[in-house]
């Protein structure tokens, strides 16, 4: 059975990034509560990618900070890993390891255990039947892609980081990752993403835009 979260809240309070001696943004704020999605906008190079890296505890920015139920994430004994499961840029799979390997991996550093059968019903629906024993380094960008979400669907964390999620995806995989973030969010979960592409997501939501790049 799927985890259910309530009660969560995500806040960014006057945050102050910079990149070099440029300064990306200032006083950011917002307040995330469960089952709503944020999606940042801003043009490329405004510090979208920077502040999901700041949310994951990746990151320090020059001011300000990130609290987690009301705590900041530097203060939190276990910090930000035990709340989250990010989707970065870069796929983060061992290229060695098949796909299926790579998914029972990442659950059980997040302390869970998953089944091959859990793994391959996942791969499935992700269109990655045939490919579970495939080494990672064979499969296309597109694959590889496919199991970096599959890892995340299956974190069973409340908040979802996804940078460009939508990207190297057929029209399929984009319908059942759509379903997977919206039952991500009926479930009390949340998510922040950034995306170029146009995909309605059913539930509460907001839009942070940070400004133009200088």
């Amino acid at each position: 059975m799927s985890p259910s979260f309530a009660d969560q809240t995500l806040e960014v309070r006057d945050l102050v990034l910079e990149r070099g001696e440029r300064e990306l943004f200032h006083g950011l704020a917002f307040k995330l509560d469960s089952g709503e999605l944020l999606q940042l906008a801003g043009r490329n190079g405004s510090g979208k990618t920077s502040l999901l890296r700041v949310l994951c505890g990746l990151s320090r920015p020059l001011q300000g900070e990130v609290l987690w139920n009301g705590q900041s994430l530097s203060a939190q004994e276990d910090g930000p890993a035990a709340h989250l499961a990010y989707l970065a840029h870069l796929n983060a799979s061992k290229e060695e390891l098949n796909a299926e390997e790579n998914i029972r991996l990442s659950s059980a550093l997040q302390g869970r255990n998953i089944g091959r059968e859990e793994a391959w019903e996942m791969l499935g629906q992700l269109d990655l039947r045939g490919f579970e024993d495939l080494p990672v380094k064979f499969l296309s960008q597109g694959q590889k892609r496919r199991v970096a979400l599959a890892k995340l669907l299956l974190s069973a964390r409340p908040l979802w980081i996804m940078d460009e999620p939508f990207a190297a995806l057929d029209v399929q995989v984009i319908q059942v990752l759509k379903a997977c973030m919206e039952d991500q969010l009926k479930r009390g979960g949340m998510i922040v993403l950034t995306t170029h592409q146009a995909v309605p997501i059913e539930g509460p939501q907001q839009t942070v835009t940070l400004g133009d790049a200088r």
